[in-house]
């Protein structure tokens, strides 16, 4: 049996290498230096007598096992968040640090009127955002480097427990005084699929609207414009088309100091589910049902 071990800061180099695939960037999002990590990398690599990444000029790669290594990396380093977190769930409730990844359809609308409310409300508390896209924020959650995440369902999520925020509508919205503009709500049959304008691929909201709409010609035919929904609204301003909003998004005021209207969309499912996850059988289970509480309250 080995005399040493791998530490964790060396798993940590090494995990923050193979997700960033750069040295410098790496360094970066581990607080240290270049030669500091390149030097904590080597020394994994000297302890256990393999290589396990291949170093070029340009390129890092990684070698077969060290991909392994990786993997196995990624479920020491939750082990070891999981043991920080039961000491830490011991003590004061929702208190510490709570490293949470949002949405981007979520963020801008949602947490700038929580925030203040939740830090004078929990001051103990010291809340770490990360906004980032549905895929990448699970993916987060499963490596470790968030502990929850406030995301809109149904997505795929693997094995983890939720709490329900809350429900949000989805509307239609047209240039103001648009011919096509109906009084009330919007029948999914009146949405032109030559003009309907979403958010890119990677946005669990462009799914959730082709999908309330039942559609399939539109998920075809509808363009890919940009990544947030503030240019949204300002190509439907400047008369480019149509979108869907969710309703969180209009009560923030994003239509603020446009000409654009938004109708409800009329459906069975025109609705998105605002939820927290964690992973499943976290010590800090309880802790995450108390922040939930919180987002229902805001």
């Amino acid at each position: 049996m080995s005399t040493y071990l791998p530490t964790i800061k060396q798993l940590q180099y090494l995990v923050a290498l193979h997700e960033h695939k750069h040295f410098g960037r790496a360094a970066d999002a581990s607080y240290v230096s270049q030669s500091t990590l390149s030097a904590g990398i080597r020394e994994l690599e000297s302890l256990l007598g393999i290589t396990l990444v291949e170093r070029s000029r340009r390129v890092v790669r990684f070698t077969a096992l060290g991909d392994q290594v990786v993997e196995k990396a990624h479920r020491l380093l939750r082990e070891a968040e999981e043991l920080s977190d039961l000491v830490q769930a011991a003590g004061k409730p929702l208190s510490g640090t709570l490293r949470m990844s949002v949405i981007p359809t979520i963020a801008p609308f949602m947490l700038p009127r929580m925030l203040p409310r939740l830090k004078a409300e929990r001051p103990d508390l010291k809340l770490l955002l990360r906004e980032e896209t549905s895929q990448d924020a699970v993916e987060s959650l499963q490596h470790g480097r968030v502990d929850c995440v406030l995301l809109a369902l149904p997505f795929q999520t693997g094995e983890v427990e939720s709490e329900h925020i809350g429900d949000d509508r989805l509307f239609v919205a047209f240039p103001k005084d648009d011919p096509r503009d109906p009084p009330d709500t919007v029948p999914p049959s009146m949405i032109d699929e030559g003009r309907l304008l979403l958010l890119e691929d990677g946005h669990c909201l462009r799914d959730h609207a082709l999908a309330a709409c039942n559609r399939p010609e539109l998920r075809a035919s509808a363009a890919m414009i940009c990544t947030n929904l503030h240019t949204l609204v300002q190509m439907v301003d400047n008369d480019l088309g149509l979108t869907m909003l969710p309703e969180m998004a209009l009560n923030a005021g994003i239509l603020n100091g446009t000409d654009v209207v938004a109708r409800p969309l009329k459906t069975a499912n025109a609705s998105r589910e605002i939820a927290l996850i964690w992973r499943k059988n976290s010590p800090r289970g309880e802790d995450f049902k108390l922040l939930a509480e919180e987002l229902r309250a805001g």
